[in-house]
């Protein structure tokens, strides 16, 4: 890899990581779209970008829990599936063709989860607890196979069906992302090995943007014409995986 374009990558992931942590995300997508634009191979997108979600869906709970923007209640349930069906998605190894038509499709979804401004400021309830397993493993099951924590998903969901509050959907999802993270990470421990030799630059600047966006989102703002900008990226990505 040339170096500017090593170069190119470790701000790329910086930003992603203070666009993503600041609404309570671990960037996964966003890192699978940095790297799908550089082509590098799914054996090593995967578990990079769960590894890169690790450390910075940690720092946006804490920063979001430390706020006071979280609900155990409404985790549970959702994580009780999702980590034992993440493990079995980690475990799955689609091929090439496959795997990219998937995440593709995966990063626009994320593009357009980022582009509206989902908010629920009304009384909010949770939800029954049988609908909050099967939508939890559904969500784990995908968040293994493809290499992302799930929050993209839980987050609108929770929101669109009025379950939880913005600030406190943002917290349920840092913990939900980090849980499934780990746990797609062991199922897919054989790959693990195959990381490249720059992911420890990629951790840094993925951890130190983690921080400030989890801080900006927690406490001061929510980036929507900036998470726009990133959704623009993400169609881009997905297409490119798509279509070539």
């Amino acid at each position: 890899m040339i170096e500017s374009a090593a170069i190119f990558i470790i701000l790329a992931i910086f930003v992603v990581a203070i666009l993503y942590s600041s609404i309570g995300h671990g960037g996964a997508s966003g890192y699978l779209a940095v790297m799908a634009f550089f082509s590098i191979a799914p054996n090593v997108t995967r578990p990079t970008a769960l590894l890169l979600n690790v450390f910075v869906a940690s720092i946006a709970f804490l920063q979001f829990y430390r706020a006071k923007h979280f609900d155990w209640k409404i985790f549970f349930p959702f994580a009780v599936t999702s980590i034992p069906f993440a493990f079995v998605g980690g475990m799955i190894n689609l091929p090439t063709p496959v795997y990219k038509i998937i995440l593709g499709a995966v990063l626009i979804f994320a593009a357009v989860r980022l582009a509206l401004n989902f908010t629920s400021e009304k009384e909010s309830a949770a939800p029954k607890v049988w609908v909050a397993l099967i939508i939890g493993a559904v969500i784990g099951l995908l968040s293994g196979l493809v290499g992302v924590g799930g929050g993209i998903f839980l987050t609108p969901i929770l929101l669109f069906f009025n379950w939880t509050e913005t600030k406190k959907a943002a917290g349920v999802s840092a913990l939900f992302i980090l849980v499934n993270s780990i746990s797609g990470l062991l199922g897919n421990y054989k790959q693990v090995t195959e990381l490249s030799t720059q992911v420890w630059f990629w951790i840094i600047a993925a951890t130190i943007g983690g921080v400030i966006g989890a801080t900006l989102g927690s406490q001061y703002f929510n980036s929507l014409t900036l998470r726009r900008v990133l959704a623009v990226v993400l169609l881009m990505a997905g297409a490119k995986l798509i279509f070539t």
